[in-house]
């Protein structure tokens, strides 16, 4: 048994020397400030969370990332963990509580509760025609603003680790994470990713929350953000693309684990993040699957991931 099963991911933590244009990068990329005090930015999407990316000023650094505990017993419990920070009171924007703990490559994963929540931000989209209903917009035009993209939620997060085995374990054991999709490389028992989602029981929840790939050094290769709608990511690249100044990674694509349409763009540090729409949502009683990495990870269509990308890990 895991020692708590956690509710959802809650938001990714990076160090940036310049959190002017750490948020300049995110708003073009489509989140919303929620806060900025002296030493950090807090940024949120159109959910009702607080906000779902902090970044510390420092020099540039990937610092972990948070989950949500179902209840504040939850947290009594990982305290008790080994190395664990004990309850601490969150002195940020937002507040709650939180214990810190370390995964097996070292890096801080924060479980937190009781962070407030917000009012949404709404979002007004057009119904779209299709082959089986082609009048969900009988006697409308479409016109898209053009911006950023309009981003939802934090999705996922991905790490790269040379313990890729042992981190999963990590993960599943302490945080109750469960296997979507395990992938092999050349024998059934060489374990080179694994995609993680919650077990939430019969709610059904995204495919994978946290995926891990076997990688010489240990750290982040991406966060994953869910944004609006299939439009809104091919919006979202138009308007990176435009701007001239940041670097794209990879997209636009649709995976074949997890289904999502997806691209992908680094910060001006070169930390990974990814927009997408429409993924795969499971239950329990999907179970899981081990497939080989020349099946799993490819494009259902797009083009194959580039080097840069695959090989990417941000300390």
């Amino acid at each position: 048994m895991p020692v708590i099963k956690v509710r959802d991911l809650a938001f990714g933590r990076l160090r940036s020397p310049d959190l002017d244009q750490q948020e300049e990068f995110l708003t073009a990329f489509g989140m919303v400030r929620a806060e900025r005090t002296p030493t950090a930015l807090y940024m949120r999407g159109t959910d009702p969370t607080h906000h779902i990316h902090v970044t510390e000023k420092g020099d540039p650094g990937f610092l972990g990332f948070a989950w949500y505990a179902e209840s504040e017993d939850d947290l009594k419990t990982v305290a008790k963990l080994p190395g664990a920070s004990g309850i601490e009171t969150l002195d940020e924007p937002g507040g709650g509580k939180r214990v810190r703990l370390k995964e097996p490559n070292g890096y801080t994963i924060e479980v937190v509760h009781g962070i407030e929540s917000v009012q949404p931000i709404a979002v007004n989209r057009q119904p779209i025609n299709s082959g089986p209903a082609p009048l969900n917009r009988a006697g409308e035009v479409i016109r898209f603003a053009a911006g950023p993209s309009t981003v939802k939620r934090i999705g996922h997060a991905v790490l790269g680790s040379p313990r890729n085995v042992e981190t999963v374990r990590w993960f599943r054991e302490t945080l109750g994470l469960i296997g979507s999709d395990d992938v092999y490389a050349d024998s059934r028992d060489n374990i080179i990713g694994s995609f993680n989602r919650v077990d939430a029981g019969d709610r059904y929840v995204d495919h994978h929350a946290f995926f891990c790939m076997r990688n010489e050094r240990a750290g982040l290769n991406h966060f994953s953000f869910e944004v609006q709608d299939i439009d809104d990511v091919f919006i979202g690249h138009d308007h990176l693309a435009r701007a001239g100044k940041f670097e794209h990674m990879w997209g636009i694509g649709r995976h074949l684990l997890g289904s999502q349409v997806y691209d992908y763009w680094a910060d001006p540090w070169g930390r990974v993040h990814e927009h997408w729409a429409d993924t795969d949502r499971l239950n329990v009683h999907n179970g899981s699957n081990l497939v080989s990495a020349e099946e799993g990870l490819r494009s259902q269509w797009g083009d194959r991931p580039p080097a840069k990308f695959i090989g990417h890990v941000s300390v």
